[in-house]
């Protein structure tokens, strides 16, 4: 084996030593969520709109769909990761106008209920701009249909909303009946089996009678 020169050895070192801080660098990178990102219940989360720093914070939730609560396209960059990840766009356009005789369209709600009870689509994200207010008043119906009490409800919208908080959106919420989603998933069935007390599945009437 012939011998290795003084300067080609420390050029060697320098290299590894470049390459070493280079792997350091991607373990201890840390992950940036979208503002005002939570988790909603498992395999569903919210969050204000995802810019190109969050990507791969939503790479690691291995999300199959996104819920866009806002009526202006999707930004191109942001169709690009969602196609390279194989994630669905799901878009209910609600304008988010401060006006109070701006109403919710209960269709929106309704449809978007409709994709967060479909465990197909988990992990799934929920986002507007900021997360605040279609993204509760959406979260809010969610939860009437957990049967959670006004008070909490109202207190989960009041802590992402940072003290911005719409009595518009409250008022939908109170008044939102459940019973509407209910009769938009007939075919859909809770299944209770035993991976923990609060574990569930949607079994659909095709699958059952397999």
């Amino acid at each position: 084996m012939g011998l290795i020169a003084m300067g080609d050895l420390e050029e060697k070192e320098a290299e590894i030593e470049e390459v070493e801080e280079e792997v350091v660098d991607v373990k201890t990178k840390a992950l940036v969520p979208p503002y005002n990102f939570a988790m909603v219940d498992e395999g569903i989360y919210r969050s204000g709109f995802p810019t190109a720093e969050n990507f791969e914070f939503l790479e690691a939730l291995n999300l199959r769909s996104v819920v866009y609560m806002c009526p202006e396209p999707y930004p191109e960059e942001n169709l690009k990761f969602l196609k390279s990840h194989g994630i669905k766009l799901f878009q209910f356009g609600i304008d988010g106008s401060k006006e109070p005789f701006i109403s919710i369209p209960k269709d929106a709600i309704t449809g978007a209920l409709k994709i967060l009870l479909d465990v197909r689509n988990h992990p799934v994200l929920i986002h507007c701009k900021r997360g605040k207010h279609r993204t509760g008043t959406l979260v809010g119906c969610f939860r009437k249909l957990g049967y959670w009490c006004l008070t909490s409800i109202f207190e989960e919208y009041h802590r992402h909303a940072a003290g911005k908080s719409r009595t518009t959106d409250q008022r939908f919420i109170e008044n939102f009946d459940v019973s509407t989603v209910r009769d938009c998933v007939l075919g859909i069935m809770y299944r209770y089996h035993g991976v923990g007390r609060k574990s569930k599945r949607l079994v659909y009437e095709s699958d059952s009678d397999n």
